[in-house]
């Protein structure tokens, strides 16, 4: 009973942490996309057997004060290959191509930048993906072996956000918005060499024990970020899957209802 109690109240401290930190980064997605135009759903819903033919924006967001620097070019073009493949999984969409995010800047979700660039890429909707991430790094004690030999270290901890927005460009409307969160940790010795324990990045907060090594020392803070950035992309498609089908659901009871 009092191992229950105790496994209780880890959980009840764990969940309060998430939520106090489901804040952070905060929300950059209204500098880029204006958010004062109405939600429509009709365009998905209306579709068919031709799915909507949709460019994909990835814009890498560093503007805020306690931003964390852009992923690696490489890892940028994964992140959006994968985005891509899984956005058109779960959504009646085609990412029809991905679109180069370097003219965007942050100006107040202003709508003339997407809207010419739609025009120039001969596209009537875009799906913006906004991503940006905030660290914070602390001394801690580190042991090797898990248990013994402490060693003076660093932990990093890396919030990650990506925002998305599914816009119909031409009548001004939000088709679909969500987001998706990601939490990483990582650790690593003030000497390095320490190869078979450190440095290390594992998942906060619910796995701790999945455990990933980078493959070098000094690249181990993009490690970190991958990893982040990978756990938000999953939790923003999940997110995408379950609205698209409440809406589904939703309007199947409405035309019953009818």
């Amino acid at each position: 009973m009092r191992d229950l109690v105790r496994e209780i109240a880890l959980l009840s401290t764990s969940l309060l942490f998430w939520a106090c930190t489901s804040s952070i980064p905060p929300s950059r997605i209204v500098d880029y996309v204006p958010m004062d135009q109405d939600s429509n759903a009709e365009s998905l819903l209306k579709v068919d057997k031709k799915p909507l033919q949709v460019g994909l924006v990835l814009v890498s967001d560093t503007a805020a004060p306690e931003a964390a620097p852009n992923l690696p070019d490489e890892a940028l073009a994964k992140l959006g290959d994968e985005l891509k493949q899984e956005i058109g999984r779960v959504l009646p969409v085609i990412i029809k191509e991905m679109i180069s995010a370097e003219v965007i800047r942050p100006s107040d979700g202003k709508h003339s930048q997407l809207a010419d660039l739609a025009k120039r890429h001969g596209l009537d909707y875009l799906a913006v993906v906004v991503m940006s991430s905030t660290e914070q790094e602390y001394p801690v004690s580190l042991f090797l072996g898990w248990t013994t030999h402490r060693q003076p270290g660093y932990r990093r901890d890396n919030w990650s956000l990506l925002e998305f927005a599914l816009l119909d460009v031409n009548g001004g409307k939000i088709v679909m918005r969500e987001e998706g969160r990601g939490w990483a940790t990582l650790d690593r010795p003030t000497a390095p060499g320490i190869h078979q324990w450190y440095p290390i990045v594992y998942l906060r907060p619910q796995d701790p024990d999945r455990r990933f090594w980078p493959p070098t020392y000094e690249g181990a803070q993009n490690t970190l970020r991958v990893v982040s950035f990978n756990q938000a992309a999953k939790r923003l498609t999940l997110k995408l899957q379950n609205s698209w089908l409440g809406r589904i659901e939703a309007d199947a009871a409405a035309r019953r209802g009818n």
